[in-house]
């Protein structure tokens, strides 16, 4: 019968050892899958080990009173392949087997070699605090039992972030899943909205994607100046929106998203625009902002604001963006790292206008300036540091120049 190891899970992300001190199974004793098998004592709590499977003990390396590094192995089970295939768990075989021709992938079973796992010792670890992997699938790994439970509750993997795993690898077991649900049915809570709901989801899928954020100061005055003279007077989104357009058009790539071993280039400059509503944010698409000036976006703009606060907007006019501005200075914030939509690569976010002393070599002396920060976070697999900076330089110069935008 294939067999399962028993190891010292990770117990924390600073936790290189634990010592057990009871053990609770023999060999020969019959367990079930998330049992706990093993009480351990760290230099913060006692846990427990729990198994992976149900299955039978066939052997204990461990002994009471005695520390072992994380990854040790403390046993081993012998189970059913049914349960090794109902529960996922890793066995201790040696070689990758095909059951038949003509199966997929998905019926390939890993054996990992006996070698992988370290005999029971005391290990000192190198550097005290450190976390020391713990050369299973861990804390990240989802049993089939846990995950049929978290779909009955509508539950993802960020939702149980929060719970402190004790199963094997410090993975987070039903037991543990249970015990947080009742200790959190008392507290006050409420019901979360449709809207809060969308946004959750797409902040969810964006951030599996590496992102990084740079920021630039511009001067304002130009901006300003130039604005005061129009009538009626468009905001300072509608400036910074349409600089990135013409940045964006002028290096169209740093626009683009990966697909595969492909980069897909946008093929308008459509420009969503950040609005707080209740609860949320929607993000009305403006569109072919590149060939149009500020003046000639300031109607279709504000007509999207008012639909979007009245919860009007069509799905039309919400589609197709490659790229959103948000303005978060409107609440005084100095700095902020916005997050882009899981189908854009960039998002750009103008922070509150400054007044601060900058020197003018041109009168010899400091001269009070209104100055923000653009802000810009990006999709790291499509732009680097770089090219993120060379975007923001010329957006930057191109506010000083509002005449022209």
């Amino acid at each position: 019968m294939p067999q399962v190891p028993i190891i010292m899970p990770q117990l924390g992300e600073s936790i290189a050892e634990a010592k057990i001190v009871r053990l609770l199974i023999a060999v020969g004793d019959s367990v079930e899958a998330d049992q706990e098998i093993i009480e351990v004592e760290t230099n913060k709590a006692t846990m427990s080990v729990t198994t992976l499977c149900g299955g039978t003990v066939t052997e204990i390396r461990g002994e009471e009173g005695v520390d072992y590094a994380v990854g040790s192995l403390l046993g081993i089970l012998e189970a059913s392949q049914d349960e090794i295939t109902r529960t996922g768990a890793p066995t201790m075989g040696d070689q990758l087997e095909k059951e038949g021709a003509d199966q997929s992938e998905a019926n390939l079973h890993f054996r990992q070699s006996e070698k992988s796992y370290e005999e029971p010792k005391l290990v000192e670890p190198s550097v005290k605090g450190l976390p020391v992997p713990a050369g299973m699938k861990g804390a990240h790994y989802i049993s089939p039992r846990m995950r049929a439970r978290m779909n009955e509750l509508g539950l993802r993997e960020a939702d149980i972030s929060a719970i402190a795993g004790s199963g094997a690898g410090g993975r987070v077991t039903v037991d543990d899943l249970e015990k947080f649900l009742e200790y959190i049915s008392d507290w006050p809570h409420s019901t979360a909205s449709s809207m809060r709901l969308a946004v959750a989801d797409a902040m969810r899928r964006s951030w599996t994607r590496p992102l990084a954020s740079v920021g630039l100061p511009v001067v304002l005055d130009q901006v300003l100046e130039h604005r005061g003279r129009q009538n009626p007077k468009p905001g300072l989104t509608l400036y910074v929106l349409r600089a990135f357009a013409i940045a964006l058009a002028e290096e169209p790539t740093t626009a683009g998203f990966l697909i595969g071993e492909k980069i897909v280039h946008p093929r308008a400059f459509d420009i969503g625009v950040a609005v707080q509503v209740e609860d949320g944010v929607m993000v009305p698409v403006l569109r072919n902002v590149d060939q149009l000036s500020v003046r000639e976006l300031a109607e279709a703009y504000g007509e999207l604001v008012d639909e979007a606060r009245n919860r009007r907007l069509t799905p039309e006019q919400t589609q197709g963006g490659i790229a959103t501005v948000t303005n978060f200075g409107t609440f005084g914030l100095k700095w902020g790292t916005p997050i882009p939509l899981p189908n854009e690569t960039l998002i750009l976010g103008l922070a509150a206008g400054i007044k601060k002393p900058v020197w003018s070599d041109a009168v010899g002396a400091f001269v009070p300036v209104t100055e923000t920060e653009l802000c810009l976070t990006f999709d790291h697999r499509v732009v680097d540091g770089g090219g993120a900076g060379l975007l923001l330089q010329r957006i930057g110069a191109l506010l000083q120049k509002p005449e022209e935008l």
